[in-house]
C-alpha cells in the first residue's frame, strides 16, 4: 500500500458551523485502492469530512484534493466520487436495472448501459434480478441495489455513509465481508462512516478514529486495537480495563510504576517520571482463578459480581474491596459456566506485563 499513490488528500480541513468547530484541522492522505474507515461517537466531525470528500459541505479552512485536483470549486456531480447513503435511498417505483441505470442517464452516460448494468448487478451477487422491484428485495439486497447504483458509474473513490446500519446483526456481518470481497474485486477506494468499531476493524485497511472533530490517531486495526496512543482510542476502540497510577521511573522502553489497586509493575512504554499515567489491559488478555498467580504476572484480587453469558464466551465482572471492577472475558469451552465461575466467589485476575497498556493522555 506504501508505494501506490495517493487518490485523496485533506490538507488542514476545518468546518466551523457557526461557533461550532465540527472538523478542526484535519490532515489526512488516502492511498488508492484502499480501504480506509472514520470511526468515532456521534458528533465526532466524521460525517462532516465524508460531505466535504462528496461535495455536499464546504471547508471553512483547507483544501481536498482528489487525484491530484483541488475540489474546492468543484460540484459534487462532477467528482470523481459516488456515494452510498445510510438510508439506501432506492426508488421504489422503479425496477432494480432502472434503479442501478438511474445516475448514467441523469449525467447522459448512454453508452453500453445495459451491459454496464448487467456487470454491476453480477458485482454485488444479484444477477438476474434487474426486473425485480425493491419491495421484492429484502433490506440486505436493497442495499446491494444501492452499492451497484453507485459502482456502475466507475468512480474513482466510493465514498460508504455508515451503509450496514439498518441491517441485522447477522446480515450486517455478512455484509461486512461482501464489502470487503466487492472492495477487492473492483479495486477502488473505499472510505467509510462507521460509529462500529468491529465494522472498522474488520473491514479496513487504515482507520482514523476522530473525537470531538480531531483524528486522535490513524493506524491500521492491529496496531490502533494492540497499541492505542491515548486512553480515548483505548476505551473506544473495543473494551479495555482501565487502572490511574503514578510513573515512578521509565528508561529503555520500561516503566515502573504504582498503582493503587495493582501494587507495583513495570510495563512497556515511556514516561514522565512522577507524572500521572494510566495501564490498560483488554479482557481478553486477562485470566481467572481461585489459585493466586505466580510473581510475574499482574494481579488483582476481588469478588465476582456478574456473569454475562453471550456464547462463544462469557464475561466475568470482579469487584475489589474498594469498588474498582474489572471484566475479564472467558472462553466458553465448557456446557456450563457455573462449573467455573459463580456469583459471590472470591477470584484472582491476572495476565502478563507485556499485555498492560501504558497511556499517558
Amino acid at each position: 500500500m506504501e508505494d501506490r499513490k495517493t487518490i485523496i488528500s485533506i490538507e488542514k480541513v476545518t468546518k466551523r458551523f457557526g461557533s461550532v468547530v465540527a472538523v478542526d484541522e484535519v490532515s489526512i492522505d488516502i492511498k488508492e485502492g484502499e480501504f480506509f474507515a472514520l470511526l468515532g461517537p456521534s458528533g465526532c466531525g466524521k460525517t462532516t469530512l465524508l460531505r466535504m470528500l462528496a461535495g455536499f459541505e464546504i471547508p471553512t479552512t483547507g483544501v481536498v484534493r482528489i487525484d491530484g485536483q483541488d475540489m474546492s470549486n468543484v460540484q459534487p456531480n462532477r467528482r470523481p466520487v459516488n456515494m452510498v447513503f445510510q438510508s439506501y435511498a432506492v426508488f421504489p417505483h422503479m425496477s432494480v436495472a432502472d434503479n442501478v441505470a438511474y445516475g448514467l442517464k441523469v449525467v447522459g452516460d448512454t453508452n453500453d448501459v445495459d451491459k454496464r448494468v448487467e456487470e454491476a448487478l453480477d458485482l454485488v451477487k444479484l444477477g438476474g434480478y434487474g426486473k425485480r422491484m425493491p419491495d421484492q428485495l429484502s433490506g440486505g439486497q436493497r442495499q446491494r441495489v444501492a452499492l451497484a447504483r453507485a459502482l456502475v458509474k466507475r468512480p474513482r473513490v466510493l465514498l460508504l455513509d455508515e451503509p450496514l446500519s439498518a441491517l441485522d446483526a447477522k446480515l450486517r456481518e455478512a455484509m461486512q465481508l461482501e464489502l470487503v470481497r466487492l472492495q477487492e474485486t473492483v479495486g477502488i477506494t473505499f472510505v467509510i462512516v462507521t460509529h462500529d468499531q468491529s465494522e472498522a476493524l474488520s473491514m479496513a485497511n487504515r482507520i482514523a478514529v476522530m473525537e470531538s472533530g480531531l483524528v486522535r490517531q490513524m493506524a491500521g486495526p492491529e496496531e490502533l486495537y494492540e497499541y492505542p496512543n491515548c486512553r480515548f482510542v483505548a476505551d473506544f476502540i473495543g473494551k479495555t480495563n482501565l487502572f490511574e497510577g503514578q510513573v515512578v521511573s521509565s528508561s529503555g522502553n520500561r516503566t515502573e510504576l504504582s498503582v493503587k489497586e495493582l501494587g507495583r509493575l513495570e510495563v512497556p512504554g515511556d514516561a514522565e517520571g512522577g507524572a500521572t499515567a494510566w495501564v490498560a489491559v483488554r479482557p481478553e488478555k486477562v485470566k481467572v482463578s481461585s489459585e493466586q498467580p505466580s510473581d510475574d504476572k499482574v494481579a488483582f484480587q476481588g469478588d465476582i459480581t456478574e456473569l454475562a453469558y453471550y456464547g462463544e464466551t462469557s464475561s466475568v465482572f470482579i469487584e475489589a474491596p474498594d469498588g474498582h471492577r474489572i471484566m475479564a472475558n472467558v472462553q466458553n469451552d465448557r456446557r456450563s459456566l457455573d462449573s467455573l465461575f459463580r456469583v459471590g466467589q472470591r477470584v484472582w485476575c491476572y495476565w502478563s506485563p507485556e499485555d498492560t497498556l501504558l497511556l499517558t493522555d
